[in-house]
């Protein structure tokens, strides 16, 4: 028990609890908001899908090369939606948002029982 503790110091939230079907959510364990994204990799010489890991928080190609060309340069497309061809290529990523969208946006608004407003003089 004392020794699971002692390699458990760092914990962070893996937010298992978000599934993949929702765009994004708050996590129940940490709280913060989560948004899933979706990535694909393709081959850069002819465009097959190749199959996507996350490697130290970076998504990367599984295979070294492509299998159809051999070539070893390929590109990432962020998913705008998965669909059920692209899940066998495309890996999730997890991404805490941290700006929130009250503090982005500015409201105004107007009464509707004032006929015109005035404007103010300016003075040069």
């Amino acid at each position: 028990m004392f020794f699971t503790n002692l390699f458990r110091l760092r914990q962070e939230c893996n937010h298992d609890k978000i599934s993949p079907e929702m765009e994004s959510g708050y996590c129940p364990d940490c709280g913060k908001l989560i948004e899933n994204e979706w990535y694909i990799a393709r081959c850069e010489c002819c465009g097959v899908k190749l199959k996507a890991m996350i490697k130290n928080g970076k998504v990367t190609t599984q295979n070294h090369y492509c299998v159809n060309c051999g070539s070893n340069e390929y590109s990432i497309e962020k998913l705008e939606k998965i669909n059920f061809i692209d899940i066998n290529y495309a890996v999730l990523q997890k991404k805490i948002i941290t700006e929130t969208v009250h503090a982005q946006t500015t409201q105004c608004w107007q009464e509707r029982n004032v006929e015109r407003p005035k404007l103010l003089r300016q003075y040069l």
